[in-house]
């Protein structure tokens, strides 16, 4: 049996163009001699459709498309992930489902039995769990249709009374099929083939992985489609990052026969998240998920330009460089916004970038304009001392002025704030926080500066002197980042113990940091959750990102 694997990106509720996609598909792996094609979960509306799915005219379209689907599905097998509707009065109205079509019917419908409820997922606010479990019949084959689920051995967590898989595997099926949903993080991709590797080796069945590719919003899917043989040997992996087709062959005696054939027995099942901060970890796929992300975000929502505020720091030097690569420097226009504290190597490194980037820039001081909400503000300051205000008020000049221009040229402002301004709350609500999109929001300090000597391993584009200067926000004489946070490199592990790994003061000052620090660092944490909540989407590269996937009370009084 000739089997394909559709790894695509879709777009959520564009319904015409993700079925001509699934439609093109098809027609090719027939033009192959394909037997089934397999498509990843939910392929016909997109992942996450989150609240679309409480439209009744959302949930129409996904069934107009299968309708489509079917009229194709004639000499071929196609199994496409799409929400059907729950019969009964009771539980959810909708499931999240795998239909087959074949000979132009439905021929069978498997319904998704663990529904994800944490950090980014809340698929049990939609959609009603399965309540039985039959494994499909095709062509003489028992498949055993999962949906994300098994990949990730939930199965084992004494949480969840039912498997499917330990219900399947009870009519002897022949082969697992899964079509996935599975999110990129940095420590994700280790485990996923071991996971799957698992389950091949408990059920002593081979397995069909497929997953979706492409970022929403703040969601980045990496792909990485596979098929796993029983002995624990790829017969066939799809490419990261990017949409590919990929045909098996699956044989008489239960096997594969693919061009990836290699066995992944040697390798040691990783720990998902690390119990020490690794900068550099997997920082290769992270500058394809943040490249993703980027182009995806633009792409999707209709975006042609973008526009960045470039300081000469580490931070907006990484955001320009990705923008460029992401969209091409023709698409990406720098402003550079240099004040009486600015220095000179600042703006002339930030000149520099942009003739080795080629975008476009503009230079617009704003001392003068600083200078007149001074002297406005005089009778109320009545001569009171240079602090924050004067501080803030700079960097909301210059998020007034980047979007004066994003609002007359019609560009998009990328976000230039890492994971630790964030989490720590250095950062100015309506100036250096305002933007579109949240480039390095999920990135430490330490992860950008590793990013930016990745972004220069062929030649250098951003300029020596940016990655090796003290970071400062250059809002006062010889300022510098460490005036007001502990140095990068004791505070991004303490910040990645609380928010990757959830670990409490305790445990962490039980690692050897000091607690009169790590109660100031936590506190700063959470005291800092209304900034947050008030900042823009953030491209998601870690296991724990702000945002949708971290869900914290603004007004609670934990270390506060």
């Amino acid at each position: 049996m000739k089997i394909f694997l559709a790894q695509q990106n879709y777009h959520i509720g564009n319904f015409e163009a993700n079925t001509a996609k699934i439609i093109k598909a098809i027609e090719a792996a027939k033009q192959q001699q394909g037997d089934l094609i397999v498509f990843s979960e939910l392929a016909v509306c997109g992942y996450p459709p989150r609240d679309f799915l409480e439209f009744n005219d959302f949930v129409e379209q996904c069934l107009a498309a299968i309708e489509k689907i079917r009229a194709v599905a004639d000499t071929i097998g196609v199994l496409v992930g799409c929400p059907s509707r729950n019969p009964k009065v009771e539980g959810k109205d909708l499931f999240n489902s795998a239909y087959l079509l074949f000979e132009g019917q439905i021929k069978g419908i498997v319904h998704k039995t663990l529904l994800p409820n944490y950090d980014i997922f809340d698929e049990y606010r939609y959609f009603e769990p399965a309540y039985e479990w039959n494994v499909l019949e095709f062509k003489g084959k028992k498949l055993a249709v999962t949906i994300c689920e098994d990949i990730w051995n939930v199965g084992d967590d004494p949480l969840y009374r039912v498997s499917p898989m330990d219900k399947l595997i009870e009519q002897q099926p022949d082969i697992m099929i899964n079509l996935s949903a599975s999110p990129f993080d940095y420590v994700h991709e280790d485990g996923r083939k071991q996971i799957i590797k698992q389950n091949v080796q408990r059920y002593r069945l081979p397995m069909v992985y497929c997953n979706t590719i492409g970022s929403q919003t703040e969601i980045v899917f990496d792909g990485g489609s596979l098929v796993m043989n029983t002995n624990g040997g790829l017969a066939a992996e799809l490419p990261y990052f990017t949409e590919g087709m990929q045909s098996v062959i699956w044989n008489d005696d239960g096997s594969f026969s693919g061009n990836a054939a290699h066995n992944t027995a040697g390798v040691a099942m990783p720990d998902l998240t690390p119990k020490e901060f690794e900068p550099g970890k997997n920082i290769g796929k992270i500058h394809q998920a943040l490249l993703l992300g980027i182009q995806d975000y633009f792409s999707k929502m209709g975006f042609k330009e973008a526009i960045v505020a470039s300081s000469g720091g580490i931070d907006s030097a990484v955001v320009l460089a990705l923008a460029c690569e992401a969209l091409g420097p023709e698409h990406v226009r720098a402003l550079l916004l240099p004040s009486q504290f600015s220095t000179l190597h600042s703006v002339t490194d930030a000149e520099q970038l942009s003739k080795n980037l080629g975008n476009h820039y503009d230079t617009i001081p704003i001392k003068g304009i600083f200078e007149s909400f001074e002297h406005a503000l005089a009778p109320v300051f009545k001569g009171l001392p240079f602090n924050v205000a004067e501080e803030n008020l700079q960097s909301r000049i210059r998020g007034a002025l980047v979007m004066a221009l994003s609002n007359k040229f019609g560009t998009i402002l990328l976000n230039t704030s890492n994971k630790s301004e964030l989490a720590t709350g250095y950062g100015t609500l309506y100036g250096d926080m305002a933007g579109g999109l949240g480039v390095l929001g999920d990135l430490y300090k330490l992860q950008v500066y590793t990013l930016a000597r990745y972004i220069n391993r062929h030649r250098e584009i951003i300029p020596k002197n940016i990655i090796e200067k003290a970071p400062s926000a250059e809002l006062r004489h010889d300022q510098k980042d460490s005036d007001s946070l502990p140095e990068y490199s004791i505070l991004d592990p303490i910040l990645y113990q609380y928010i990757e790994r959830r670990q409490g003061p305790r445990e962490i000052v039980a690692m050897g940091h000091d607690p009169a620090l790590v109660t100031r660092i936590l506190k700063l944490v959470n005291t800092n959750e209304y900034k947050r909540n008030q900042f823009c989407p953030i491209i998601r590269v870690s296991p724990k990102a702000f945002g949708v996937g971290r869900r914290v009370p603004i007004v609670g009084k934990y270390l506060s």
